[in-house]
């Protein structure tokens, strides 16, 4: 994870509590005005299928940046270290898209190949 200008703090926060772009925006998304949002006005507003974003946002409910009340979801930090790092990493994703989007993906990528290596393959 040697991505430039990205404090080694929110490299690690990314590495465990962000699975990608997409719930990463999600988190912002209900960070930015601390209303509950039902999972389909999430999905409308990210324009991303409603189950993937049930999926997302259990797993930052799971990570303690989330709460579900019902069928909503409402921003709501475990503790305010997460609170903090939410914070911090919102003011870097603002001026370093492109290089916080990339972490994000090549984490995806290690991921993907981690989990291809326990894959059977018929040819093998």
């Amino acid at each position: 994870m040697a991505e430039t200008g990205i404090p080694k703090q929110i490299q690690r926060f990314i590495a465990g509590h962000i699975d990608s772009v997409g719930q990463l925006e999600a988190l912002l998304l209900l960070r930015s005005d601390g209303q509950s949002w039902p999972a389909a006005q999430v999905a409308g507003r990210l324009y991303v299928g409603e189950a993937e974003t049930v999926e997302m946002l259990d797993g930052l409910c799971s990570g303690g940046l989330l709460v579900r009340c019902g069928e909503a979801y409402r921003y709501e930090c475990r503790t305010e270290e997460l609170r903090r790092m939410v914070d911090d990493l919102a003011q870097l994703y603002a001026r370093q898209l492109i290089p916080i989007t990339n972490l994000i993906h090549a984490k995806s990528r290690r991921i993907r190949g981690f989990a291809d290596a326990f894959r059977f393959r018929k040819d093998r």
